[in-house]
This record gives structure tokens, sequence and C-alpha cells, in this order.
């Protein structure tokens, strides 16, 4: 696979929104590949960078004027949408960490619950390298590339989206840390 490719297919480069897109994807990337190798975790390393690359594919479809992106639709569907696009071109093993990055996940209970504008479908991290992607995108913002957040930090933010998700935070604190 040639994620540049993909990405390119979609971003037009030197643009504000490609190099927010890039720079926080590699970010991410090298986050969760150096968690793998510290901790020898039993993932595919190429699957990993990969998917680390392409988990936010489908943002420019939101609307998020900050980090330049003039779509259609809310910024919480930028997770299911990337996955229709990385399904249509042909890597639904991928697709399934764009559906499944956002926060700690969401179950198909917090989606109704919350009338998220989501499919009704749970969207649960389910693999290591899916658990791991999503812990280690935790870590960085859009919006403040040049700073990655603390444990202290993430750990207060994770606890405002409730026990659950903070459940989950701890569990890969436990795994990845």
């Amino acid at each position: 696979m040639n994620y540049l490719a993909i990405i390119d297919k979609y971003y037009q480069k030197d643009t504000p929104l490609y190099n927010i897109f890039l720079s926080h994807s590699i970010s991410v990337k090298n986050k969760a590949l150096n968690i793998a190798r510290r901790h020898s975790l039993d993932v595919d390393l190429q699957f990993v960078e990969e998917a680390s690359m392409l988990h936010d594919i489908g943002v420019f479809l939101t609307y998020a004027p900050l980090i330049h992106c003039f779509g259609s639709h809310r910024y919480i569907e930028h997770g299911y949408l990337g996955a229709e696009i990385l399904r249509k071109e042909g890597y639904p093993k991928h697709a399934l960490v764009c559906e499944r990055h956002t926060g700690t996940g969401l179950s198909l209970e917090d989606i109704l619950q919350r009338n998220l504008p989501l499919p009704h479908r749970d969207m649960m991290p389910v693999s290591l390298e899916e658990q791991l992607i999503c812990y280690a995108d935790l870590f960085f913002s859009k919006t403040r590339l040049e700073s990655e957040a603390t444990l202290d930090a993430l750990q207060q933010k994770v606890a405002l989206w409730g026990e659950k998700s903070l459940n989950t935070f701890k569990k890969w604190l436990n795994m990845f840390e």
C-alpha cells in the first residue's frame, strides 16, 4: 500500500489542511510505532504505520474551519466517512481503524444515547492495532500540532467522557505505558 498516494488523492498538497493532516498523522504514527517497539507488542508494524497515517482520511468531508475543513458533515462523522473511503479504496482492515478511533471508541449504546449522527453500530477498537492507534491519537490535537498531551491532561479529558471511557483509557495505560 502506498498511503501517501491515497492521501494525495483526497488532499491537495501544500495547503493548510494537507499540512495539518500530515503532521498529525505522522505524530500518531510515530507514537504508535514507538510504543509497539518499546513493549515488543505482537502487532503488524507495517499495518500500524499505514493505518496511523490514514486514520483521519475522512476529516476533509467535515466542517471544522479551525483546521481548514469546509465539508458538510459534523466532525464526529470523520471516522465512518474515512472508513467508507478506505473500503472503496480496497482496504477494509484499515477502514476499521478509521471507524473505531474516535475518543476511546464509541459503542452502539453511546451512539444511541447521545443521538450522534453516526451509523447505528458498535465502533469500539477491537484489535491490538486498533487500540494502539486509538490510544496514540489521543495525545495529538490537530489544532496544537507542536505539542503532545500529558498523561494527566489526557486522563482528565477522558474522564469527562464518562466512566467507561476512563476505564478503557486506564486499561490502555497498563498496556502501553
